[in-house]
């Protein structure tokens, strides 16, 4: 089900969309409000899945509804719908923070088209964010901004690109022997170079260290073999 707020000071039109969504369509739950006013008020009581609206509305319009929104909440999807679509308004409507245009006057298939659209690209967005976000004990490691949380202390460091890489690595493996030879492989040019070799070591040194916060958590070495990111959960 899908909560729709929709804001249009045009009551017929507000019937119409209402409607349609609910009853041919389906699947929508349509909350109406006549002017930016009472949308914001709706959005506050309702917090709507999406929100459609119109722009030049009495008491409040389109524009200081979504930047009233956008201040707290930058999550929402916000379509405008309107015949205001020159470049200046466009460009108005995305600075304070809208996610797309509709142009009146439209049908309830091609709201619902676009509807569906920008909750398909934020299911998305959602989806590589957290393929990006790897729990690991007390701490989360952060691949889009390259560094290692920790949850508990509220504190975060930044990591170098191959300790990245490295720890990603380990995650991936967890509680998995993986053999030097292949972490080298992996990682540097030069996998039989002893410089390569004592350079994996002081990686693998200053990665315990970052996780010495948890006790849970322990790289361990296996003599002759390899390394294994140890969870003892």
């Amino acid at each position: 089900m899908i909560k729709l707020l929709f804001v249009e000071d045009d009551e017929s039109l507000r019937y119409i969309v209402k409607s349609a969504l609910e009853e041919l369509i389906g699947d929508y739950e349509v909350v109406n409000a006549v002017n930016g006013k009472e949308g914001l008020l709706i959005w506050k009581e309702h917090h709507p899945d999406v929100i459609v609206s119109d722009i030049d509305m009495p008491l409040m319009d389109g524009f200081e509804m979504v930047e009233r929104i956008r201040e707290t909440d930058e999550e929402t999807p916000i379509l405008f719908t309107s015949a205001l679509t020159s470049p200046k308004d466009v460009k108005a409507g995305y600075q304070v923070g809208v996610n797309n245009y509709i142009k009146k006057p439209f049908s309830p298939d091609e709201l619902h088209a676009h509807i569906g659209a920008i909750l398909k690209m934020k299911k998305g967005a959602k989806m590589r964010e957290k393929v990006n976000s790897y729990k690991l004990g007390r701490y989360t490691l952060d691949l889009s901004q390259a560094t290692l949380i920790n949850n508990e202390a509220g504190k975060s460091q930044t990591l170098t690109q191959r300790q990245m890489q490295l720890l990603h690595f380990f995650i991936e493996n967890k509680n998995t022997l993986i053999k030097r030879n292949v972490i080298l492989e992996r990682f540097w040019e030069k996998e039989d170079d002893f410089f390569a070799s004592r350079s994996l070591d002081v990686f693998i040194s200053k990665l315990r260290k970052l996780l010495e916060e948890d006790p849970t958590l322990e790289i361990r070495t296996i003599k002759g073999v390899g390394l294994m990111l140890v969870i003892n959960e």
